[in-house]
């Protein structure tokens, strides 16, 4: 089970592309748990994390969170698959990076 933690300054925006990602997950037979959170609430979580993905609206936190992480990795969602909820894009790149 990978556990994918998307961070906005809500937690709101994120909502719809947890939902792509997560249809995107379940086509490729893949076990994932993705949920959003807003910055504030992701601290509490980044621990179980196997990768942080920020919104691109928070990209400038990215060094603050990645400081937090300690080894879990950080990357901020690409502006374009962010803009077009490919949540399948977005899913393969974080599966990339944790491998």
């Amino acid at each position: 089970m990978k556990k994918i933690l998307l961070v906005c300054n809500a937690g709101m925006s994120t909502s719809m592309l947890v939902k792509k990602m997560q249809e995107a997950a379940n086509e490729m037979s893949i076990e994932a748990s993705i949920e959003a959170k807003s910055l504030a609430d992701a601290k509490n979580e980044i621990a179980e994390a196997d990768i942080i993905l920020l919104g691109p609206q928070i990209r400038y936190e990215l060094d603050n969170v990645k400081k937090v992480a300690g080894t879990t990795p950080v990357e901020a969602i690409n502006m374009m698959d962010y803009g077009m909820m490919n949540g399948k894009k977005v899913l393969e790149h974080a599966l990339s990076v944790i491998g």
